[in-house]
């Protein structure tokens, strides 16, 4: 069965609400857009390299696919970075989305959770999911994550986007790794517990 990892740049405080820039989602009145650009250092783009060498297929929200999309879509062939998210597979979870808009998407809308299911049961290698905070919540809320692989940023904002539902989950995780940078971010890997 294939894997589902989420990977997230995240806070302190367990928020991943608009790491990459200004104005990328400013729901709820959220002001700190970019949080992670002044702790960024070489050896986290590395990791996620790594982390992506299995990766085959990406799960996202539709809002973090669109950014993706308007980010990665136009890299022309032979950008390492741009053929490395380009390259996988999408999938898209939206009601909204009327038509692809990256390479290689396939847009859920409906039964989600089932479709997920048979997604994780088909063939092929690892599934990514980042940002996507309402998905992210359905995966948790259903059991669907098998590994974390969180980069924490020495900030706190209390509000904003979490990464656990508010819900509540009964989920235990093992801590397979812990990379700190030279940033104070530290890498965190963790796989679903037994």
């Amino acid at each position: 069965m294939r894997k589902i990892i989420v990977h997230e740049f995240i806070t302190l405080d367990g928020i991943i609400q608009a790491p990459g820039g200004d104005g990328e989602d400013t729901d709820g009145g959220f002001s700190h857009g970019g949080w992670t650009q002044p702790y960024w250092h070489d050896d986290i783009g590395a990791s996620f390299g790594a982390l992506m060498q299995d990766v085959d297929a990406f799960l996202l929200g539709r809002r973090t696919y669109v950014t993706h999309a308007q980010a990665f879509e136009p890299m022309p062939a032979g950008d390492p970075f741009g053929d490395m998210m380009n390259t996988p597979a999408k999938y898209v979870v939206s009601k909204t989305l009327e038509k692809p808009i990256w390479r290689n998407t396939t847009i859920i809308r409906d039964d989600v959770v089932n479709a997920i299911r048979k997604l994780k049961a088909g063939p092929g290698k690892t599934i990514a999911c980042d940002g996507s905070s309402k998905l992210v919540h359905t995966l948790l809320e259903n059991d669907l994550v098998d590994d974390l692989f969180l980069h924490v940023y020495p900030v706190a904002f209390g509000r904003g986007k979490r990464l656990f539902p508010d819900t509540g989950i009964d989920a235990k995780f093992k801590l397979e790794k812990v990379t700190p940078y030279p940033t104070g971010v530290v890498g965190l890997r963790y796989t679903r517990a037994s």
